[in-house]
């Protein structure tokens, strides 16, 4: 048996003016994960749990994403998180505070049998 990529999800979340780094990063996951549903698991006789999702986190400060809350979105599976530096901030006028862009990808990867060569 081996780990195969089945789907790739792609996601944006934003906080218009807290700039939550988790906020947006939990915002984008939801919306690569929300619009989906994922049958394949059903196709091929196994159960939605038996996914492994890696999911890649991009913001302008990693260090500012809680990887737990952003895991806590996942309604099936195990996963981990990455969150690496990308994104986008905008600072507002009165330069009080600004709005976050987040960026997300979920990467859902089975364990199914080699095929024969």
């Amino acid at each position: 048996m081996a780990m195969k990529r089945m789907v790739l999800e792609l996601g944006m979340g934003t906080d218009i003016r807290g700039a939550d780094y988790t906020k947006a990063a939990v915002r984008a996951l939801r919306d690569a994960l929300w619009r989906n549903s994922l049958t394949i698991t059903h196709a091929l006789g196994l159960h939605a749990d038996a996914m492994e999702v890696e999911v890649r986190i991009g913001v302008p400060k990693p260090d500012q994403v809680d990887k737990e809350a952003v895991l806590a979105v996942l309604p099936h599976g195990t996963g981990r998180v990455t969150v690496v530096e990308g994104g986008l901030e905008i600072p507002d006028e009165a330069g009080t505070g600004s709005t976050v862009m987040a960026h997300a990808a979920a990467i859902v990867r089975l364990d199914l049998p080699e095929r024969p060569a």
